[in-house]
């Protein structure tokens, strides 16, 4: 089966990211398309696990993580377990607040340890690759 890219304008409809974002974070080496990553306009193209990382990385943004935190995330992730970027299958993971570094920190998720995160009134953040990769698919169905 061949694989299939796409442009930046659909990698924007898609994601639901803009086409500013795109730039900044191809510039800033966030989200690299697998073609043409120091072209311009049509001459950039974005493969299905880039779509991931995209919307991974705007729903970081949209949870209130700032740019820096966003992005060391999705690093994590991708070393931790690219795989999760192809498939959508793996560990779900969450970010939680680690009082001794005071920073959030990437851990496999755990309900017990969310629910006593919660009850202590620390932040947890679901990471699920899972629903980003449904949600992309859904879409790539329409």
């Amino acid at each position: 089966m061949q694989e299939t890219f796409f442009t930046s304008k659909q990698a924007a409809e898609i994601t639901g990211c803009t086409l500013r974002q795109l730039q900044y974070w191809r510039e800033k080496g966030v989200v690299m398309p697998v073609i043409g990553e120091t072209g311009i306009g049509r001459s950039i193209y974005y493969s299905k696990p880039n779509l991931i990382e995209l919307a991974a990385m705007l729903y970081f943004l949209s949870m209130g993580l700032n740019f820096d935190v966003a992005n060391t995330t999705l690093k994590t992730l991708k070393d931790k377990e690219p795989e999760l970027f192809e498939s959508g299958k793996g560990t779900r993971w969450m970010l939680q607040r680690d009082n001794q570094k005071r920073s959030l920190e990437l851990v496999e998720f755990e309900l017990e340890q969310a629910i006593a995160q919660i009850k202590a009134g620390q932040p947890v953040i679901p990471v699920w690759l899972d629903t980003i990769h449904e949600r992309i698919a859904s879409k790539l169905k329409d």
